[in-house]
């Protein structure tokens, strides 16, 4: 059965890069998607065959969760789809998470923009690394354009809308070293009101050889 997805400019349909996706990713076996109901703040789990740390909430009728990617399983991801050496270096050198949202009980429709969202350390608050930053990057490198379709879909998207039951999956990066804590200041959209969480003691991967 065809998974209900939400793309960039808002209309609910199965995408074949959405699919692209979901097996994609689903090789680096770092995504963990817990329909367990549990309390509003953050809920930290390990899986227990990759050890990849997982924090994930629900609030107000939303769930986020961030997986942890490591630096060798991204670059292992794009060197396999085309991106050269120390492209795929360049990518992996970032702090990376599989991410999931998704609209578990609001009727009316949610908005999402991840340029909204802020990455809060000791050091004050800064702006995610967003797609069209590394796309940018990409075409200015040489990558190919096949390369690029393949991190197009690969990314979760910067702008969404999610209906009742829509979700969505992919990779967000934060300008963080290895093994960085931070807390993500997350926000959403509903009827022109702003609601705003935070996903508290999310620590940014290191090489899986170290773990």
């Amino acid at each position: 059965m065809a998974l209900p997805t939400c793309n960039e400019n808002g209309s609910n349909k199965t995408s074949v890069g959405k699919h692209f996706l979901l097996h994609g990713v689903a090789l680096l076996a770092v995504f963990i998607i817990n329909t367990t109901a549990f309390a509003t703040g953050t809920h930290y789990e390990t899986n227990p065959r990759t050890r990849m740390e997982t924090w994930q909430t629900r609030s107000h009728g939303i769930f986020l969760s961030l997986t942890q990617i490591t630096p060798d399983q991204a670059e292992a991801f794009f060197l396999a789809r085309g991106f050269d050496q120390k492209s795929a270096e360049l990518y992996a050198s970032d702090c990376i998470f599989g991410t999931v949202f998704r609209n578990e009980s609001i009727i009316s429709p949610i908005l999402v923009n991840l340029a909204n969202w802020r990455i809060v350390t000791q050091q004050g608050e800064r702006k995610l690394t967003l797609k069209a930053n590394w796309e940018r990057k990409w075409k200015a490198r040489g990558i190919s354009k096949s390369a690029q379709i393949a991190f197009h879909w690969s990314q979760f998207p910067t702008r969404q809308r999610f209906a009742l039951g829509d979700w969505s999956q992919g990779m967000t990066t934060y300008a963080l070293p290895r093994g960085s804590q931070f807390g993500l200041k997350f926000n959403w959209t509903v009827k022109g009101v702003t609601h705003e969480e935070i996903l508290s003691g999310v620590t940014c991967a290191t090489d899986s050889d170290s773990r």
